[in-house]
């Protein structure tokens, strides 16, 4: 047999081809998600998987189909902020995701391992080659928005997320410090080199209230520390004692929250237009 030029149209063996059999697959599986949106940030540690559990939740409050693809192969957490710790199940050749408490959909590589705390310390491709098949081999169903939880930095992943999955844009996470705005300008730029749209920004972490008299006491300097990252804040969340707990405790999707509600919104409204011109016309 000759070597495989992946163009299936024109090779007399594609009706016995795996990667045609696979390509189908992916295309089968994902045919009915309407929208990718990623949601990054330039470093770890600054709350993209509460992010975007939040805006699963919310978005689905609204009376949307919605899932997530945990993309932080080596950092999971999205089963845990919604209380799921069984495996996943397959049907064929196909994994199938676990519908939340609140019908969103999950796939995390949690859901997989043996053990939820066994450390994940593979090379980059091995990750990237698992963030494809979860994007191909799961059967996600009916999908209206669909949220990627990005690991931190520029590296592998990342890269594969923006050239494998058809993100229609992203949401970047950041705290209002300068040594993480500057950080986050490096994801930024990566997305722009590729051509992915940048919503606008979640800032988390902004203030403290006070639970007697409901000062907001910022965490990071005074609110006129100058952010030198160009784009529009979404949301500010503060930092919550019982959004922490309800994380922990798996119970974030029950909570009687509004963190990230107006966001969901605005996606929601925005997305059901013209994606793109439409969103940022909101802004700019």
């Amino acid at each position: 047999m000759s070597e495989c030029n992946h163009q299936c149209s024109s090779c007399s063996s594609s009706s016995d081809c795996q990667e045609k059999s696979q390509n189908t697959r992916a295309l089968q599986n994902t045919k009915n998600i309407r929208r990718v949106i990623g949601i990054v940030g330039g470093k770890g540690g600054v709350g993209k998987s509460l992010v975007t559990s939040l805006l699963a939740i919310q978005t689905r409050r609204l009376g949307y189909n919605t899932a997530i693809l945990d993309a932080d192969i080596t950092g999971p957490s999205i089963p845990k902020i919604f209380g799921i710790h069984d495996h996943a199940q397959t049907e064929g050749d196909c994994l199938l995701p676990h519908i939340a408490e609140d019908g969103t959909k999950l796939m995390s590589l949690n859901l997989l391992l043996e053990n939820e705390t066994d450390p994940v310390f593979w090379r980059g491709p091995v990750i990237s080659g698992v963030v494809k098949q979860f994007w191909e081999d799961v059967k996600w169903g009916d999908v209206d928005f669909m949220f990627v939880d990005m690991p931190p930095g520029t590296g592998d992943v990342p890269l594969t997320v923006f050239q494998s999955l058809p993100l229609d844009g992203i949401i970047v996470v950041s705290t209002p410090q300068s040594l993480v705005s500057m950080i986050v300008q490096k994801a930024v730029l990566m997305a722009q080199k590729m051509d992915i749209p940048v919503l606008g920004m979640v800032e988390n972490m902004r203030f403290l209230k006070c639970p007697d008299c409901g000062k907001e006491i910022p965490l990071f300097g005074s609110d006129d520390t100058v952010d030198s990252t160009p784009l529009p804040v979404l949301e500010r969340i503060p930092l919550d004692p019982a959004i922490a707990a309800a994380c922990d405790a798996g119970t974030l999707a029950s909570a009687q929250v509004d963190y990230l509600k107006c966001t969901a919104q605005i996606v929601a409204d925005s997305f059901g237009k013209d994606m793109n011109k439409d969103f940022m016309n909101l802004f700019f």
